[in-house]
């Protein structure tokens, strides 16, 4: 019996260490979140969205399980590069509201409004993953308005049968910020863990980056956190691509580039190509390994972004 009440005692201080540790981390997830976006009330519901650097604008949509941090996280050195870049935060994540009955294509026209009410007449767009739906949809239905279309791995269609990638891990963590924290912090000290389900990446790629390069990695996925935010944005993803929209692809006549790698899980090297094949005159740059998570490329992604977007005309200023 005194052994059962000390393992009894080590299991009890165990789980409220756990506790302690996953409500601390909670809590600093929502003070960061608190603070470097505005929410904009428009009659479709709330948008929030973040502005980072001064240029050229840059409309910068992010992939899956994100938000406006998740967009700043990948895109956000090319403030550096000398464009305004315009985060918002899409329907379902973070503060961002999911009125009932949305639509890739009212996504889309709530970009167009939050352009009007940052007085931009037209912007290249960056879309990452997921990102990429709405992006194809605001090229084709608002072409005025957007200079030039950069598709960072660019998310394709569910194969028949699979309901979300990553199976029922995926599905266990998209139903729990518990569950979801764990998972991060498995990630955190065996980098290679779940790294194809959830990252799309091949763990011994992962494995053998650089300590800052996984650092990096890390710290997106631990902007997961926490994902009851974050829900209902991954629901309509997991919906978006069960049931693609259609694409006039005729009107989508800006110069658009497809950024992809040949070893991402998640397939989007095809989906990069067939765009390409579908948009006369776009082009497309496929990497030979990185994963879905673009490990040990993303500053080459953002160098083939940025030359593409100097080539291109991005506009600024209000609408004549």
């Amino acid at each position: 019996m005194r052994i059962l009440g000390i393992v009894f005692i080590a299991v009890a201080g165990l789980a409220l260490g756990l506790l302690a540790w996953f409500q601390a981390d909670i809590r600093a997830a929502h003070h960061r979140l608190a603070t470097g976006a505005t929410t904009l009330s428009m009659p479709g519901g709330d948008i929030e969205y973040a502005t980072a650097g001064s240029g050229p604008d840059v409309l910068v949509i992010h992939g899956s399980a994100g938000g406006f941090d998740q967009g700043l996280a990948m895109v956000g050195p090319m403030a550096d590069r000398g464009y305004r870049l315009v985060v918002p935060s899409r329907a379902g994540y973070l503060r961002s509201a999911m009125p009932d009955g949305f639509t890739v294509a009212a996504q889309a026209d709530a970009y167009a409004t939050l352009l009007d009410h940052l007085d931009v007449a037209r912007a290249a767009v960056i879309a990452i993953s997921a990102g990429a739906w709405s992006a194809l949809a605001f090229a084709e239905r608002h072409p005025e308005r957007c200079a030039a279309v950069v598709l960072v791995v660019p998310a394709a269609p569910l194969p028949p049968g699979q309901d979300i990638h990553g199976g029922w891990i995926a599905d266990r963590i998209l139903h729990s910020d518990f569950v979801a924290w764990l998972a991060v912090r498995l990630a955190w000290a065996f980098p290679g863990a779940l790294s194809e389900s959830l990252l799309g990446t091949d763990g011994d790629v992962l494995a053998a980056a650089s300590a800052s390069e996984r650092a990096r990695v890390a710290g997106i996925q631990r902007l997961l956190l926490p994902i009851s935010m974050r829900r209902r944005g991954i629901e309509f993803d997991i919906e978006t691509a069960a049931n693609p929209p259609q694409v006039d692809w005729s009107r989508i006549d800006c110069p658009v580039l497809t950024i992809s790698t040949e070893d991402d899980a998640f397939h989007t090297a095809d989906r990069a190509a067939e765009i390409v094949d579908r948009i006369d005159g776009a082009d497309l740059t496929v990497f030979p390994t990185g994963g879905h998570a673009l490990v040990g490329r993303l500053d080459e992604v953002l160098d083939a972004g940025d030359t593409f977007l100097r080539s291109n005309s991005t506009g600024r200023g209000p609408r004549e």
